[in-house]
């Protein structure tokens, strides 16, 4: 099984898992407000996007969202604070994220998966950019400043930012800011790229997947490829849910799946997805010899963030005239005019592969009894950092084909 996210945030102007090692008090801070922020996020979107396969990456968000933050003044950080779920004051945020960074990039160590992110920025050139802001995202969040010209060379200053994300995100992740986002008033982009590929533990045997039912929402049902497998997993049933937690390689990161009892309740499921939720039902999860099928699936999905964002309370940051963002620059009142995501992801019998990008513009044992786990109706499902309890990815599958 491959799964492939890919998140891009375009900012323009113009909860730990049982298993989770012990974590620095600030970035487990860090990480339990990211999730809370990705829960909530989940829910609007799943809202809004009724019966449709939804697939994105709060981390890719937080991340691109937090680097923005660190040039917010005034009420526009506030809202950002109180929406992003920040609990900690900017002097311990950002180190916390640069430490959050790193355990991710696994400190360097060689890994048997890939899991990178990447941060840059991209502003106007000769602009003159606060060297505070500069340096905060050079040192915590290893964004580096690229020069460009939105004023005389939009496009090709486009062109340039996508080819990054594309690189990133090993040509996952295309075309992230499309024509027309950016013009001669754009004066900084944010970028955030996230790419995660993993093989399963225990890979599923390609010849044992078969053609099967998914019953979909209105009562139909479709045929798609169901991966079979009985393997021992993470898993409890609830009430009307199960969850099954299918664990990559090492162990370090796992796909979570929320499977509703009733063909028709997932809606109901949603509702009880929250961050402190999600730990507490990982608790509970015990090992279980799984009859286990699955769907391969491939997801991509588009947002822009704009309106959402500021239902959810950051309402000043998209602003002209509100919006202080003075800790970047104080040669115009700059504010937000997109924060643009995409995301991909790619589920099959080998592994998960997975990219996303946000750009923000400026301008073992004796076991229980067996189980069973069939995923042929639709399901919610998540990605999650076992070492630092991040949620990477996180979405829904109603329909498969």
């Amino acid at each position: 099984m491959r799964t492939l996210w890919i998140s891009l945030f375009v900012f323009l102007l113009a909860g730990v898992p049982a298993h989770a090692q012990k974590l620095d008090p600030d970035v487990a801070s860090l990480v339990q407000g990211n999730s809370d922020f990705a829960t909530n996020l989940y829910q609007r979107l799943a809202e809004k996007e009724t019966d449709k396969n939804l697939f994105f990456s709060p981390y890719s968000i937080s991340n691109a969202l937090a680097m923005t933050y660190a040039g917010a003044k005034g009420n526009t950080a506030a809202e950002m604070k109180a929406m992003l779920r920040f609990q900690l004051e900017p002097k311990r945020l950002h180190p916390a994220f640069r430490k959050l960074i790193l355990e991710l990039h696994g400190q360097g160590k060689p890994r048997p998966f890939q899991l990178a992110v990447a941060n840059r920025l991209w502003g106007q050139k000769d602009y003159g950019f606060s060297p505070n802001f500069l340096k905060t995202g050079a040192d915590f969040y290893l964004a580096g400043l690229e020069e460009v010209d939105f004023i005389n060379n939009t496009e090709e200053s486009r062109k340039a930012i996508n080819a990054w994300v594309e690189k990133q995100t090993k040509d996952k992740i295309k075309n992230l800011i499309p024509p027309g986002v950016l013009n001669q008033d754009s004066r900084l982009v944010l970028t955030n790229a996230i790419y995660f590929k993993a093989v399963w533990m225990t890979p599923f045997n390609v010849k044992q997947t078969k053609p099967g039912p998914f019953h979909l929402t209105g009562g139909k049902a479709v045929t798609v490829p169901m991966m079979h497998a009985n393997q021992s997993m993470r898993f409890a049933d609830h009430k009307n849910f199960s969850i099954l937690e299918m664990p990559y390689v090492k162990h370090e990161q796992s796909m979570i799946v929320l499977l509703p009892k009733a063909k028709t309740g997932l809606g109901d499921v949603e509702k009880q997805v929250t961050a402190t939720n999600l730990t507490q039902l990982l608790t509970k999860a015990f090992t279980h010899s799984v009859d286990l099928r699955f769907p391969k699936f491939k997801v991509a999905a588009e947002f822009k963030l704009n309106d959402l964002l500021q239902k959810m309370g950051m309402k000043d940051a998209f602003t002209q005239g509100k919006a202080d963002f003075s800790g970047m620059a104080t040669r115009e009142k700059l504010h937000i005019t997109a924060i643009l995501h995409k995301a991909f992801v790619d589920v099959n019998e080998a592994g998960t592969e997975a990219a996303a990008s946000t750009a923000i513009a400026i301008g073992t044992f004796s076991l229980p009894p067996p189980a069973t786990f069939h995923a042929d109706r639709p399901f919610l499902f998540l990605i999650r950092d076992n070492r630092t309890g991040s949620i990477l990815f996180l979405g829904r599958v109603v329909n498969p084909s």
